[in-house]
């Protein structure tokens, strides 16, 4: 018999130590009906039992209260309910569309993809994998047995001759069942090495059908794992290796077999859970990004602006600390002015440099509550504790030293952290891995240069170097150098890779090597992943040691993959390394420790 005394339910819950009550947060969206906000108490008995913490979202159209609540959040269940209006997707309707439910669209549509922008876990149901699809540029079937009918007419029309024979064409199956909801009413087929055929293991499986309505293209941000019979989409989930999934039956009245969704949501859930706080401790650093380039474009950097790929939004939504951006320099052909190949009238390659760290300045100026710019690991810290984003400052290309050492001594006072010495072309300092071997190596110029560069404490950058410069700068070098955004040629064979001997003598010396998420550095067929440039960073971790590696994204300068595509998705990163079972001990050494770490002692060196 349930106790009726209170101090007794109180002392079961002080018994435990807090932290071991954790169980991640799931907001679950309510249906609204005649002035009241609703939900079936399944939902949230099932994630309860699947042992998560319910909480009900109301449908408010208030984008702070939108924002503010995904913050407490660390997954997401969007519910089933009525039609979705057409309109939202330049529809008009049609006479079968039932009612819809105005209240809910747009708080559902804003939710679902500011839940997508910061890889909050989602699992939608029915309305809800319809509300997925809508939100991130996919689109809905107003009926389902309309459209079929039409495609049908369609292919009639196409062939100009008998539909292909029977077996390639399925009648529709009933989709709206009459039975208890408790029932099955028919099967689905689940892609095999999808995340639904891992939680259920098996390609076939039976489901309850409360629908007329259903996903029509999945949009680019999803593909399709699950289909009925007939055709119909009956599950989705994320093209982008996130853990983002849609069904649409019902699993919250199928008991142990519908519970089994609700476990993969709390489970992600914890996942994300763990990686923030691992966020709120440890410092995110990217190595490398050309962001830079797009600022005399009129770029609002405070902004979420959709022409670049980093921007305080986007580093917030991928819980980001600090980014070093580069000064890109273009290396000029023969006889080519540099004048020519940018964008300001600038007399000279330094000028331009200057120009584009005048502008990260009148930027950071703007924007002092939220970020600054950085020119220690100390001062990176720093930021981290006051909540404030870091930028710091490098150069890609040392032809802004205009040829005059004395310039290395004027980027250092600007706080320029590194130099990559060459680009896509050699220049007076050394020979690029795209060049034609005019120095065979560093030049004299370019001994002086690193020299320079040791006493001024800047990092001595060898990405973008022939491997001839890379080892005459390994050696004339007196502190480590750095690759700040550079793969392994081992698994894409590629001039700009590093070779394993590379690898293994620039962690001899103590140096650190970053791997870039440049598709034509990840893989020479197809389109590159965030599993690609995991399998880079464990070949670089496998030769190196985890002491030597991290990541130099190349964002707006062509960087970014499926999975991780822009700042907001940096997070997904951790989430990878989670799941690969790295300790934080050594995701922190990922995300800017090991960098950090050759900073210092440049930085020390000074004279």
């Amino acid at each position: 018999m349930e106790s009726f005394n209170l101090k007794e339910h109180l002392n079961d819950i002080y018994s435990v130590f807090p932290e071991a009550m954790h169980k991640p947060v799931i907001g679950i969206t309510a249906n609204f009906s005649k002035g009241d906000a609703c939900l079936r108490d399944k939902y949230y008995e099932q994630v309860t039992a699947a042992g998560g913490t319910p909480v009900i979202i109301p449908p408010v159209n208030d984008k702070s209260v939108i924002v503010n609540t995904l913050e407490h959040l660390d997954g997401l269940l969007l519910t089933g309910g009525g039609d979705i209006n057409p309109l939202w997707t330049g529809e008009e309707p049609t006479p079968q569309l039932h009612s819809i439910n105005a209240t809910r669209d747009l708080p559902e549509l804003l939710i679902t993809r500011l839940a997508y922008n910061r890889q909050i876990p989602i699992l939608g149901i029915c309305r809800g994998v319809q509300t997925m699809a809508v939100a991130l540029d996919g689109s809905v079937v107003q009926d389902i047995a309309t459209a079929m009918v039409a495609n049908d007419d369609d292919d009639k029309k196409k062939n100009n001759k008998k539909v292909k024979d029977d077996t390639t064409m399925q009648p529709l199956i009933k989709h709206s069942q009459d039975g208890d909801r408790n029932l099955f009413s028919h099967s689905v087929n689940i892609e095999k090495g999808s995340m639904l055929h891992e939680i259920y293991g098996a390609e076939r499986i039976f489901v309850n059908s409360f629908h007329h309505q259903a996903v029509a293209k999945p949009g680019p941000h999803f593909h399709v794992t699950a289909t009925a019979p007939d055709g119909v989409i009956e599950a989705m989930e994320s093209s982008e290796y996130k853990p983002m999934m849609g069904v649409q039956w019902h699993p919250e009245w199928l008991e142990e077999e519908g519970l089994k969704l609700f476990k993969w949501l709390v489970q992600q859930a914890n996942n994300f859970y763990v990686a923030k706080r691992l966020h709120q401790r440890v410092l995110t650093l990217d190595t490398h990004c050309d962001t830079p380039m797009f600022f005399h474009q009129g770029i609002r950097f405070e902004q979420r602006d959709p022409r670049i790929l980093v921007d305080l939004h986007k580093m917030s939504e991928g819980r980001q600390n600090a980014v070093i951006m580069a000064a890109y320099l273009p290396q000029p052909k023969m006889g080519e002015a540099f004048a020519s190949k940018v964008a300001f009238d600038v007399k000279s390659p330094k000028e331009y440099a200057d120009l584009i760290f005048d502008k990260i300045e009148d930027i950071v100026k703007d924007n002092y509550r939220y970020i600054s710019i950085a020119r220690t690991p100390a001062e990176l810290y720093d930021d981290k504790r006051k909540g404030r984003k870091s930028i710091m400052l490098a150069i890609e290309n040392g032809i802004a030293l205009n040829h005059d050492i004395d310039n290395i001594q004027h980027f250092a006072q600007r706080g320029v952290v590194y130099i990559t010495l060459c680009h896509n072309g050699d220049n007076d300092i050394c020979d690029s891995a795209k060049g034609s071997e005019t120095h065979h190596g560093v030049s004299k110029f370019g001994q002086q240069v690193i020299e320079e560069m040791n006493r001024q404490g800047i990092m001595v950058d060898l990405s973008h170097a022939a491997e001839s410069s890379f080892y005459d700068a390994l050696e004339m070098s007196k502190t480590p150098i750095v690759c700040s955004h550079s793969n392994c040629k081992a698994l894409c064979d590629v001039p700009r890779n590093l070779s394993d001997d590379q690898m293994r003598k620039l962690a001899r010396k103590g140096g650190v090597a970053h791997i870039t998420l440049y598709g034509g550095f990840l893989c020479k067929q197809g389109e590159a992943t965030i599993l690609d440039a995991l399998k880079h960073l464990e070949h670089a971790i496998g030769i190196m040691g985890i002491e030597h590696v991290g990541l130099g994204t190349d964002f707006d300068g062509d960087g970014g993959v499926r999975g991780i595509a822009d700042s907001s998705e940096l997070i997904n990163f951790t989430l990878h390394l989670l799941r690969r079972k790295y300790s934080e001990r050594d995701i922190q050494k990922i995300w800017g420790g090991n960098w950090l770490r050759v900073m210092a002692q440049v930085q020390n060196m000074k004279e």
